[in-house]
């Protein structure tokens, strides 16, 4: 049997989908910072015992065909800046001024590289350069940089400096401080975009690069063939040694833009937008049309990079912000307690209030069932770290700060969407991740939507969406006043290029589909190969026609309303509901590994699928 294995690695869980055909089974494991081969070997183990009935990696991993990977560890270093200090080499002197053309560039630029520019001379002899090389890079490495860029003049020039550069220094030197030299890492008609996008990769790199190749080191220990994929931001997969850092950033993100794109055709939804919470984010995205709003030239903290990529907004706001009073107001995120200490009730030594205490303490969750009941909650700790941090500075009672934790957590997860909608009448939120049915409908009746999906595998949607993934790799060329001889040449030398990386992810090019296109950018006309060899996609079968039935109630739950109320609501397990159970709100729906509320004036209604669909009466 050839399974399919996703992962999908945030801050805070790490999911996994297991999928072969038709069947899919999915689990979360809590991330583990210190070494991420550890949470994702935990997340398959835990697969196993579902799959087995007892624990059996051995046999999972041996029955399975490819491992996709994703990770926001990329996206959380750079929001985080925690990561190498870049040193730049360039021959001009207006280069770093360049870089720092905008407040968001200048302040990027100032906190990877700052002032760690060398400008060497474009004249001299090679002798010269050579001498000023050696004195530039030492004066770089004992200013404390740990990875250098290089941004010459030209491709000729960057060849110049690479032999200067492997001729005075001794490789086994030279290798310790590794460099990038833009002009090879990327094709670009734009030099910003191209030094940037050499910059942003050098300081993603080293973050990326450790936990593969250590996981890849383990999968080998199992006798593991197959190599492991990377889930890459422009939606397809490839193995280690052929994908770069700089695609890793704000993959996970794609692949629940994929799956969004899923359902939109499958329940026949012209505009879906994403949104995805998870512990230390929120990212969302637009599905139009069935089409993904891609950018051919992606942005990263508003610097434009040379590769494609979705257009897809993060805002530091999820299930592990901090929620904190500055200058007596209620503030939520961009800082995230993420899964070590993790919120308060996690009960890790969390001493920072999160909505996921907030909603423990309203009683939305249930301290007993939470992930599946694999992880129990505890309220007194939410309780002290609450009073303390929020309704003592306010002087408030809890119960109202509460009320007001929860309405201003809603207002920002409704600012994260709310600029991207055109007609909210034709808007459907697609609320996923393990934060995002708890405060869904709240936050899109804010944001003037009323129809909201939250599907089966909410709580590992990203994960499942890398189901829609096949192998692939991308190549251009700028084939700009040549004649049709040389752009002859030039695809034969893709096509070349093309069959020995599919060779090397296992696929003779005559098994992968070849896509060809012509891009005119500004003056320049660029020629694109794409090659691709296709996986097996699952089928999501949403849009049958059922009956509607009472949803049947397996209990209820004390839930407060406001600082004065607690209402008794009806608790709903969706895998016990039939297609087509439908009942109305307030009431409390759990879901695998989350849970979804419904507040009064609100309905919900399942599929034929299984997924929740939801809508606002009032």
């Amino acid at each position: 049997m050839d399974r399919l294995i996703n992962i999908d690695n945030g801050g805070t869980l790490t999911d996994i989908v297991v999928g072969s055909g038709s069947d899919f089974t999915f689990t979360k494991t809590l991330t583990t910072p210190v070494d991420l081969s550890q949470c994702l070997f935990d997340a398959m183990t835990k697969a196993s015992v579902q799959l087995y009935g007892h624990e059996d990696l051995p046999s999972l991993l041996h029955s399975t065909r490819h491992i996709r990977y994703s990770s926001t560890q990329g996206t959380n270093a750079l929001v985080e800046r925690k990561g190498p200090l870049i040193g730049l080499i360039t021959d001009d002197p207006g280069l770093a001024g360049a870089l720092r053309a905008s407040g968001e560039s200048a302040s990027l630029f100032d906190d990877l590289v700052g002032g760690r520019v060398a400008v060497v001379s474009p004249a001299g002899s090679e002798d010269e350069l050579a001498r000023d090389l050696v004195a530039e890079i030492n004066r770089l490495t004992t200013a404390g940089a740990e990875r250098l860029v290089v941004a010459a003049s030209s491709l000729e020039r960057e060849h110049l400096y690479k032999r200067a550069m492997l001729k005075n220094f001794p490789r086994h030197l030279l290798g310790s401080v590794p460099i990038l030299f833009s002009r090879e890492f990327a094709i670009d008609t734009s030099r910003t975009r191209q030094i940037w996008s050499g910059i942003l990769n050098s300081f993603l790199h080293p973050t990326v690069e450790r936990f593969l190749y250590s996981a890849e080191h383990r999968l080998r220990a199992h006798k593991v063939k197959n190599p492991l994929l990377i889930y890459r931001n422009d939606g397809a997969s490839s193995r280690v040694a052929k994908s770069v850092a700089l695609k890793t950033y704000s993959s996970g993100p794609r692949g629940g833009l994929e799956g969004t794109r899923a359902l939109a055709e499958a329940y026949g939804l012209a505009t879906v937008l994403m949104i995805d919470v998870g512990g230390t984010t929120t990212d969302v995205g637009v599905v139009r049309d069935s089409t993904i709003d891609v950018d051919r030239r992606g942005t990263i903290k508003g610097v434009d990079i040379s590769y494609e990529m979705s257009n897809v907004h993060s805002t530091g706001v999820g299930g592990s912000s901090i929620i904190a009073v500055h200058d007596g107001v209620i503030t939520v995120g961009p800082e995230s307690v993420g899964a070590a200490p993790g919120p308060a009730c996690f009960g890790f030594g969390g001493t920072r209030a999160t909505i996921t205490d907030v909603n423990l303490l309203l009683g939305v969750l249930d301290p007993a069932t939470y992930l599946n009941g694999e992880l129990a909650l505890d309220a007194e700790r939410s309780r002290a770290v609450i009073t303390a941090t929020v309704a003592e500075p306010l002087g408030i009672s809890l119960d109202e700060a509460l009320i007001r934790m929860e309405e201003t957590y809603a207002r920002r997860l409704a600012g994260s969407f709310a600029p991207l909608i055109v007609d909210a009448a034709e808007t459907t939120v697609a609320a996923f991740g393990g934060g995002g049915p708890m405060n869904a409908c709240a936050a899109a009746r804010i944001a003037g939507v009323r129809h909201v999906l939250v599907p089966r595998l909410a709580a590992v949607f990203s994960a499942y969406g890398i189901s829609f993934s096949d192998i692939a790799q991308s190549y251009e060329t700028d084939v700009t006043d040549l004649d049709a001889d040389e752009v002859d040449l030039a695809r034969e030398a893709m096509l070349l290029d093309a069959s020995r990386d599919m060779f090397q992810e296992g696929h003779e090019l005559g098994d992968c589909e070849i896509e060809w296109s012509t891009v005119s950018e500004g003056a320049s006309t660029i020629i694109s190969l794409k090659a691709i060899f296709r996986l097996p996609h699952p089928v999501i079968e949403g849009g049958a026609e059922v009956g509607q039935s009472e949803a049947v109630a397996c209990g209820t739950r004390q839930v407060r309303s406001s600082a004065a109320q607690v209402d008794t609501v009806k608790v709903f397990q969706l895998d016990d509901q039939a297609p087509g159970a439908a009942a109305a709100g307030p009431a409390i729906v759990e879901g695998p590994f989350f849970t979804a509320r419904v507040p009064e004036g609100w309905s919900f209604t399942v599929s034929a699928a299984g997924d929740l669909r939801l809508a606002d009466i009032s």
